[in-house]
């Protein structure tokens, strides 16, 4: 069974509440994640420190066990990064 795109590989959090993210089919994005810190349920993020604690881990990205988020969102949610090429997905 193929590895579905939106399968977050790697997370950079970065100090103006974005993530560069990388998925599974190699593409890189950008998430703007300051939306979020208006909900209750990521009001831990609003934290800085504990923002910049993200992590990759069962295809999305973690804080600790309490914060996540659906990485189908994030794919759907996020911006290419500027100057990265999506992989070439065409098969020879």
């Amino acid at each position: 069974m193929k590895t579905p795109v939106w399968v977050v590989e790697k997370v950079m959090p970065q100090p103006d509440y974005t993530l560069l993210l990388t998925f599974a089919d190699g593409e890189q994005k950008r998430y703007d994640a300051r939306p979020l810190l208006e909900k209750a349920i990521y009001a831990p993020l609003r934290s800085l420190p504990f923002f910049l604690t993200a992590r990759a881990d069962c295809g999305t990205v973690v804080w600790n066990d309490d914060v996540d988020i659906a990485p189908e969102h994030l794919y759907e949610c996020s911006v290419p990064v500027e100057g990265h090429l999506k992989p070439d997905t065409r098969t020879a």
